[in-house]
């Protein structure tokens, strides 16, 4: 009798990609092919890649080196944007036998059958004009939360972004098969659900539907305690959408918001879908509907086109709001995008010492939230510890604490007291009340 094929899977970028892994993992555990254990040595290695910057493909290419050089036996699966984007450039790389793009990760299971069948290296990838199909994931992060794909692709075209060439275009689920989603999660026991995509407002144009609407049918779900909108545009947030989540059962005082810079200029020459001024008015209605909200937004510093002018411009908007986390990341040349005809470019010098500004008002900002709530009581949600160290879980607005360990409350909301900020990872030591 044959033994069982093992598979192990590296996920690189974000959150969507970590979903759609776990969805990939189903697919061939349906045929078999389940997770190998520790310390095994598996029969499959997939790799599920990110091209958001030309930093993460030479993680990807290096990651599947490693990995070819760890299980040499192993069958080596790519996927992902870079595997879209590149996939000649990754079928080329030693080791490599299957190279998937977007389209083809919900076949995962039925081209490792064939390859085990033939030993027929293959390369199959979706021309991005041509993706159509929504393949539907959804991944346990913990014992706790799920992140659920309720939409994929994009429409915008940004001028320094290939994700509508990784992704291609905008497209959903409809409600009624996402709300089944959501339903499995909360017959599971998760509480809490994040809601991911690639541009998540945008969530029905294919489908006629609304995000407004998906949100309200997900708040009518018995079970789950949590959701949170992992990031939506700043013109996608509607009035409607921040008024509802202001009085919902369920969505937490947390929202993303990319920004990208706070200089009108560069926003122009980014082709971002709306200016300054917008953005710091959903901010300011998102903090009158909900004092305790918990903002994060997206910074890319160091983009072409962005001088020293607009960049002061830009820090001195952003410390102006009211703002709790900055995501920071310097600006990567992607071939192919329209930002390259913009002749002003930034030192890589510049683009650190940018960047290190930024994070350290980042830093500043959160410090000063998680000060005010010192000595207060917010909900937590535990998530399950890591042997005998101490508990940890989210407040409804998204402040990070430490409880002592007390593994009978995984998977449940309780009251804690927050204490004091525990260190410069910024999370707060709290006690059970």
């Amino acid at each position: 009798m044959e033994a069982k094929k093992t598979v192990y899977f590296e996920t690189l970028g974000c959150k969507l990609n970590f979903s759609e892994t776990a969805t990939m993992g189903q697919l061939l555990a349906e045929q078999g092919i389940e997770a190998v254990p520790d310390g095994g040595t598996p029969d499959v290695c997939v790799i599920n890649t990110c091209s958001v910057t030309e930093l993460a493909d030479k993680k990807g290419r290096q990651h599947i080196r490693s990995l070819h050089k760890r299980y040499p036996e192993a069958l080596i699966v790519v996927t992902g944007c870079y595997a879209q984007l590149k996939g000649d450039e990754i079928a080329q790389l030693p080791g490599v036998d299957i190279v998937l793009g977007q389209d083809q990760k919900g076949e995962i299971a039925q081209y490792v059958t064939r390859w085990f069948g033939d030993r027929n290296s293959v390369e199959s990838i979706t021309p991005t004009r041509d993706i159509r199909r929504f393949v539907p994931s959804c991944e346990c992060g913990s014992r706790t939360r799920y992140w659920l794909k309720v939409q994929d692709g994009c429409d915008y075209y940004c001028s320094y972004c290939t994700i509508p060439m990784a992704r291609g275009r905008s497209r959903s689920g409809s409600i009624e098969s996402i709300v089944a989603q959501a339903q499995d999660v909360a017959s599971k026991g998760g509480k809490e659900i994040v809601i991911t995509g690639v541009n998540i407002g945008d969530f029905g144009k294919n489908t006629g539907e609304r995000f407004i609407d998906l949100i309200r049918a997900f708040d009518q779900i018995e079970g789950i305690e949590r959701y949170r909108i992992s990031s939506i545009e700043p013109d996608l947030l509607t009035d409607e959408i921040i008024e509802f989540c202001a009085q919902s059962r369920a969505f937490m005082p947390h929202f993303h918001i990319p920004l990208q810079c706070g200089n009108n200029e560069v926003l122009r020459l980014m082709r971002r879908h709306y200016d300054r001024e917008l953005f710091a008015e959903k901010v300011h209605r998102c903090q009158e509907l909900m004092p305790d909200c918990f903002i994060g937004v997206d910074v890319m510093v160091g983009s072409r086109g962005e001088t020293p002018e607009c960049f002061e411009d830009s820090y001195n908007f952003l410390d102006s709001l009211s703002l709790q986390h900055l995501h920071v990341f310097p600006y990567s040349e992607r071939p192919g995008t329209m930002a390259l005809r913009i002749p002003y470019v930034v030192s890589q010098r510049d683009k650190q010492a940018r960047a290190q500004r930024m994070i350290e008002l980042s830093d500043r900002k959160q410090r000063e939230f998680i000060e005010r709530y010192l000595g207060t009581v917010r909900p937590v949600l535990m998530e399950a510890p890591h042997g005998d160290a101490p508990m940890h879980g989210f407040t409804d607005n998204y402040i990070r604490v430490n409880v002592p360990h007390r593994p009978e409350l995984v998977n449940t909301v309780v009251n804690v007291r927050l204490d004091s900020i525990a260190g410069p990872d910024l999370t707060v030591d709290a006690t059970i009340v």
